[in-house]
């Protein structure tokens, strides 16, 4: 009887994850309602027209970097460098105004963009967001009132790795976690209302990916992918449960892990490929295949039913996910990002070209494309389905599409 209650507990602590984040029209964090790239809109546009999509709006003031887009009550939520600051800001989904914003630490310079890169995460009237030097905070959705904020790699003793922090925070029921990259503190739990320490775990350096939930039958387990594997915690106390080096690149690990059931798909380019990893219930980890078929760069798969779709450095992708047998293979609008709504991918690349494509394991169709006016910088913000748009952002600029169908 303990042991069932002890389960039934541990899969409300998981579905509150997912429960939280799928009201109708949101998408409340990074990659959408569970951080898998998919929305669960209908009624979208099958076909494209020549010139694409009408155009709602066209709104500047993002400010500098690569953060995608939150979205929830009403408002657009993301991060942005102006001079010296970054910032967290709120803009209205009715019109593309800026409602407020609010400073979030020091601005992160690169040859290759400065500012933030990571997505806020939306839970209720709270909101959390990681910037590009280290600086967590908690704010009031409403004000921008900031809650509570610390730098992580301060506080925590991690260096930031070449290209910045690129997280987005993941929350599961009082805890916030991110990979903070100290030592003994590579991955670490906070209380969401007040920011202390519940928990640190393990020395891994922080990579550039953004932790996951995986539920093995009473146990909930956090995995992350830092610098050098990918890692199973477990969510109460940040044990190791299991550990995946093989996936990992020494260079730059970022796609966020794609999980179904008990199997965990990771994957990274500079040459590495992918590994389909099988979670125990007793906690261990095998290796069901390696791949170099899918190695994803800056972007993340998806899978839909039984078939991933990405782009393997800058091809675009379907392939098994059970398997690792590719099913085609097509150079698409080039090397990009993906969503998926209602039957159709929508692919961004990082040179503003968009595209929408059938997601079928039978071959490549496309449905339209367009391209927006690109900054000097690559495209590389992920797009945002929502309440029957598309979000696009290309660093100071954030567009709105009208993508659902008429009657």
């Amino acid at each position: 009887m303990k042991a069932r209650i002890v389960l039934i507990v541990s899969l409300l602590v998981f579905t509150s994850f997912l429960v939280t984040a799928q009201t109708a029209g949101d998408w409340p964090q990074w990659r959408g309602p569970n951080r898998d790239g998919i929305s669960k809109e209908t009624g979208l546009l099958k076909e494209w027209p020549q010139q694409g999509p009408a155009l709602v709006w066209k709104a500047t003031g993002a400010g500098n970097g690569y953060s995608s887009l939150a979205i929830s009550g009403g408002r657009i939520f993301t991060m942005g460098a102006r001079s010296d600051r970054e910032y967290i800001i709120a803009f209205d989904v009715a019109t593309g105004k800026e409602v407020w914003a609010t400073a979030n630490g020091r601005t992160f310079k690169n040859d290759r963009g400065n500012g933030p890169r990571g997505t806020p995460t939306v839970e209720g009237d709270r909101l959390y967001a990681l910037g590009g030097s280290g600086d967590l905070s908690c704010l009031d959705t409403k004000s921008g009132r900031v809650i509570w904020t610390m730098n992580v790699l301060q506080k925590f003793g991690g260096s930031n790795p070449n290209w910045g922090i690129s997280e987005s925070p993941l929350i599961i029921g009082e805890k916030v976690l991110v990979n903070a990259g100290g030592s003994d503190a590579s991955v670490i739990a906070l209380n969401k209302n007040d920011g202390t320490l519940i928990w640190k775990s393990q020395s891994d350096p922080a990579g550039y990916s953004s932790g996951m939930p995986l539920q093995i039958g009473s146990t909930t387990q956090v995995v992350f992918f830092t610098s050098e594997r990918a890692v199973g915690l477990d969510l109460k106390d940040g044990k190791l449960l299991w550990s995946y080096p093989r996936a990992a690149n020494n260079v730059a690990n970022v796609a966020t892990p794609v999980i179904r059931d008990n199997r965990v798909f990771l994957s990274s380019d500079y040459g590495t490929g992918a590994g389909l990893v099988e979670v125990k219930a007793d906690g261990t980890a095998k290796e069901v295949y390696f791949t170099k078929e899918m190695r994803n760069h800056h972007s993340s798969s998806i899978l839909i039913g039984d078939y991933l779709y990405g782009f393997s450095s800058g091809i675009l992708t379907a392939m098994r996910f059970d398997t690792g047998a590719v099913a085609w293979r097509d150079r698409s609008v080039g090397k990009g990002s993906l969503v998926y709504a209602d039957g159709n991918l929508y692919a961004f690349s990082e040179n503003g070209v968009v595209g929408l494509i059938e997601a079928t394991p039978t071959g490549y169709v496309e449905k339209g494309r367009f391209r927006i006016q690109q900054d000097s910088l690559p495209t590389w913000t992920h797009p945002v389905i929502a309440g029957g748009r598309l979000y696009l952002r290309d660093q100071n600029t954030i567009y709105a599409y009208d993508v659902k169908a008429k009657n």
